[in-house]
């Protein structure tokens, strides 16, 4: 199998300056709502890039669970690998890949963390087991064994049984407050369109078509 050999045409119509809009996140969430609409997989899924203090770079898929004009927010442990890289940089980018739309978004900004109380409002609308995993998986550590973890599950489960699972104090939100968009369209011949949005000192966005 030659991988060099692997590439498709890419036939959208394409991307215009003039049917942008001037907002970023209304554009995004035009965008958000095709690719609902679309029934794409998991169209929510979203790779986040994180820095350690160092520069080292690392990269994993993670959720998006609502945004609005304050930012984008998803969920994790705070004693993780990328709580702690956003802990020493909280410089991050977030990337939408919606390649059935031949689409993708990148957003730039700072990671910040959100507060208990949005947390706990959050936490309590997920499945019982999803609320179970959260406690019983100390994210990023090594682990003996699979059976290991779920022991741990059963056990977490036994002990809060018949009885409300209360917010673990090692898990919340952070929020990606934008400074930078970028959306992305493929085009024919590698010649895709890119614009990408700049937040100006006073609020304003100002839009520039990048090269492919």
């Amino acid at each position: 199998m030659n991988i060099a050999d692997l590439r498709k045409e890419y036939l959208s119509q394409g991307l215009r300056r003039k049917d942008l809009k001037p907002d970023p996140f209304e554009q995004f969430e035009l965008w958000f709502q095709q690719a609902c609409q679309a029934e794409l997989l998991e169209p929510n899924a979203m790779i986040l890039a994180t820095a350690s203090a160092t520069a080292a770079p690392s990269t994993r898929t993670v959720l998006l669970k609502y945004f609005d004009r304050e930012g984008f927010v998803f969920f994790t442990n705070y004693e993780s690998k990328k709580a702690r890289q956003i802990q020493e940089n909280p410089q991050v980018s977030l990337l939408f890949l919606w390649l059935p739309l031949e689409r993708q978004v990148q957003i730039i900004g700072t990671a910040v963390k959100i507060s208990t109380a949005e947390t706990l409002k959050y936490f309590a609308t997920r499945p019982r087991g999803n609320q179970i995993g959260a406690w019983c998986s100390q994210q990023s550590s090594v682990i003996s064994s699979r059976q290991m973890l779920e022991m741990k599950f059963e056990e977490i489960a036994r002990k809060f049984q018949n009885r409300e699972i209360p917010l673990p104090s090692f898990w919340g939100g952070y929020r990606v407050i934008p400074h930078g968009f970028e959306f992305w369209q493929g085009r024919p011949n590698r010649l895709h369109d890119r614009f990408f949005y700049s937040r100006q000192e006073d609020g304003s966005w100002e839009i520039q078509r990048l090269s492919p």
